[in-house]
């Protein structure tokens, strides 16, 4: 029933698009009707260097997103477990975290390059604060009796951290994972627009725009970066769900 609300009403907003691009009520130069861009869509699927540039969005946020998950929970995990680094860093984790990645982009471009390493730069340092913010607020919701319980059973604070804390907060920390998929996404698209990349959904939006102004095809390659975002979100989402049926984080999800 969900997914039946989910594609009504799907549905109901692809025919209001249609309806008030034919009735012309918005210019169709500018904003197509979506019977055009499905069937761009369906073209540009069918062409091998579209295919190459979907290919070079989704390694570039993979890549960027697992090294988010790499530094972001160890990270979360010492702030969560040792009060004197979190109160020592707050300043500074406060300071960088409103900072927008593509305001980055200049700075990134003369340190790394402008390859896909630009992208993958300003996506992993998008993507590594919820991750971090969740890990600690998982931490912080951790029953005091199972770490006591633990270390009374002479378990070191590290292994306690690894195989008591860390899997309590798991549902806090996938939750933070489902969120930076999403931003990780945005960014690397946004990236591959603003930078110039020659490969990547974001270039053949760029190319589309600034070329012929085909804004068929910028909203064709739009829909299939959130077609991708969606799958990415729902598989995510279904994980939380499964492997933690019992926690209220599911519950919210």
């Amino acid at each position: 029933m969900r997914a039946l609300r989910g594609l009504a009403g799907l549905l109901v907003a692809v025919g209001i698009w249609e309806s008030v691009t034919r009735a012309g009520l918005v210019d169709a130069r500018f904003v197509p009707p979506p019977s055009v861009v499905f069937v761009r869509v369906a073209e540009l699927l069918g062409t091998e260097a579209f295919l190459r540039d979907v290919i070079a969005t989704v390694l570039a946020w993979a890549i960027a997103l697992g090294t988010a998950v790499a530094v972001a929970v160890p990270a979360g995990l010492v702030l969560g477990s040792v009060r004197a680094v979190r109160v020592a860093t707050r300043a500074l984790v406060e300071l960088l975290r409103p900072i927008p990645s593509v305001a980055l982009i200049p700075l990134v471009i003369l340190l790394v390059g402008g390859g896909p390493e630009a992208k993958i730069t300003l996506a992993v340092y998008a993507s590594i604060w919820p991750i971090l913010y969740n890990t600690v607020y998982g931490l912080g919701e951790l029953d005091p009796l199972l770490t006591d319980t633990a270390r009374a059973c002479g378990v070191p604070r590290r292994r306690v951290a690894v195989s008591v804390a860390l899997p309590a907060a798991a549902p806090f920390v996938v939750t933070g994972v489902r969120l930076s998929a999403a931003i990780a996404l945005i960014v690397v698209v946004s990236t591959e627009f603003l930078a110039g990349a020659s490969r990547g959904i974001g270039s053949a939006i760029l190319q589309a725009s600034s070329g012929a102004g085909r804004m068929d095809i910028v909203l064709a390659a739009t829909l299939v970066a959130g077609t991708i975002g969606f799958a990415i979100n729902e598989g995510l989402e279904r994980l939380v769900r499964t492997a933690f049926p019992w926690s209220t984080v599911a519950a919210a999800s």
